[in-house]
């Protein structure tokens, strides 16, 4: 930080201070404002992981399929009825 204050200083030497600060302040204030949002990215980066492993972990995924495989059967069970009544005298 100090640095880039030096740096600004001695290149608007001969310029009005006011302009100094306004260009000081103006590189730290972007410097924050670009730290400041890639903090935030990285919490919600992370947050979004832990979310996916949570979710990735949860049952409710299971049985979320179990039930669309059983819903399948059923519907295909209803748009061949026929298919079913040979299934059942193969069997029996």
């Amino acid at each position: 930080m100090h640095d880039i204050k030096h740096f600004e200083e001695r290149r608007y030497s001969g310029m009005n201070n006011q302009y100094i600060r306004r260009e000081v302040f103006c590189c730290e204030t972007c410097h924050e404002l670009k730290s400041f949002w890639e903090k935030e990215i990285s919490k919600q980066t992370c947050y979004r992981e832990l979310e996916e492993d949570r979710q990735g972990r949860s049952a409710l995924k299971k049985l979320r399929e179990e039930w669309k495989q059983r819903l399948e059967k059923r519907l295909q069970m209803l748009d061949n009825p026929d298919e079913k009544g040979k299934q059942a005298n193969t069997m029996g």
